[in-house]
């Protein structure tokens, strides 16, 4: 399982198995374009669905050989470990609950992981998965995919090279109005398992988006949670895990902002956005039009950066794929983090050193952690009436 680079040599294919994603999963699909984009890896195994029917049609329709196809992901850990080609790393597209369970059976077979959002739906199993991951010395990425984009790769360099001074406020927004109807309560799959406080955790919208657009205010910045002020409503009658939250957030730094998540605003298909503000410039990015970055320096006209056009950094650069104008989107930058995560995923069990500047580019099981931390500290606040909650990780 071999693959030619642009220098003419030759590397091999990570290879990796698949729990969850099988027949009529929406984001399993999405993992499948985007590890296939850059032909770095090579899908061998999985345990598509729980119910043995269907996880072998599943690997059937996907190339997967019959006899690496489980129904069973603990059956799965332990025979990927013991063979020779077995997998290197496991993806884990399931329902938030079973993320750290399934987590756990391969970290203790030896197998480095690559975790949906978000890592977790308590606290205690974040923890303890962090923990896990560093005793047994593997590879965890998180994927809070949408750090993968250029113009995102962008910002977070022009952020840390001082090009905003002193940042002042950081907000992300992710809006869309998708739940606006009680489609959870009439059965639609993906509805009903992420408003169900068993499958989900203490928050759905949070959970599902919310920590999204934290990570990438974070991500861009550079800043950490410090505390946060949170409203969590439910806009939709019956429905069991809110829908809205509206968090106050200071930042590490003195910064201060917010974070807007909803699921019931008419007129958002899918609307994520962060701007930051410093005290020479502020810049502004959207997903809806994610080759672009608003730079506006104090004084001055707002200048539009392009992907690829005059300005662009060596980041944006390296993870660019077409040339300016020819568009570029969200499985680039999915394929952007796959391609960076099946690197240091590679070099890590070769015994190779790992570009540290090539693996703070991909979210972690810490990143992950500090998300289910502000999750955890948003609930806490919001039953407590929006009290200040602490919620930095590990402090």
């Amino acid at each position: 399982m071999v693959y030619a680079t642009s220098d003419g040599s030759t590397r091999q294919r990570l290879r990796v198995g698949m729990v969850g994603g099988g027949r009529n999963a929406f984001i399993g699909a999405v993992h499948r374009l985007a590890m296939r984009l850059d032909d770095q890896i090579a899908l061998v195994a999985g345990a598509l669905s729980s119910d043995p029917e269907n996880a072998a049609a599943s690997a059937a329709e996907i190339g997967i050989a019959p006899e690496r196809s489980y129904a069973d992901y603990r059956v799965m850990a332990k025979a990927e470990a013991a063979r020779p080609d077995g997998i290197e790393a496991v993806v884990i597209v399931t329902p938030n609950h079973l993320h750290a369970p399934i987590a756990t059976a391969f970290l203790e077979a030896g197998i480095d992981v690559i975790c949906d959002k978000p890592l977790s739906t308590t606290l205690a199993d974040a923890e303890a998965l962090v923990a896990l991951a560093k005793e047994k010395k593997r590879r965890f990425v998180v994927t809070l995919n949408n750090t993968g984009y250029a113009m995102v790769r962008q910002a977070r360099e022009m952020v840390a090279a001082g090009e905003l001074g002193r940042i002042v406020s950081v907000h992300g927004s992710y809006i869309q109005d998708w739940l606006t109807k009680p489609i959870d309560a009439e059965g639609q799959k993906q509805a009903e398992w992420r408003t169900d406080p068993a499958r989900a955790g203490q928050s759905a919208v949070l959970a599902d988006i919310g920590v999204h657009a934290f990570n990438l205010a974070s991500f861009i910045s550079g800043c950490e949670a410090e505390a946060v002020s949170a409203d969590l409503f439910t806009a939709v009658p019956g429905r069991r895990l809110d829908d809205n939250a509206h968090v106050m957030m200071r930042w590490t730094g003195g910064a201060r902002g917010t974070i807007l998540a909803s699921q019931t605003s008419p007129g958002h298909y899918n609307d994520l956005s962060v701007r930051i503000y410093g005290d020479k410039a502020g810049l502004e990015w959207s997903g809806a039009r994610p080759e672009e970055l608003r730079f506006s320096r104090y004084g001055e006209e707002t200048r539009t950066l392009v992907r690829g056009g005059h300005g662009s950094t060596e980041e944006s650069r390296r993870v660019s794929r077409m040339p300016a104008a020819h568009p570029e989107g969200y499985i680039e930058a999915f394929a952007n983090f796959y391609r960076d995560a099946a690197d240091i995923i590679r070099a890590h069990r070769s015994g190779a050193a790992v570009d540290p500047a090539r693996a703070a580019q991909v979210p972690d099981i810490v990143d992950g952690a500090r998300g289910v931390k502000f999750v955890a500290a948003a609930v806490d606040s919001n039953a407590a009436g929006g009290a200040w909650t602490a919620a930095r990780f590990g402090r």
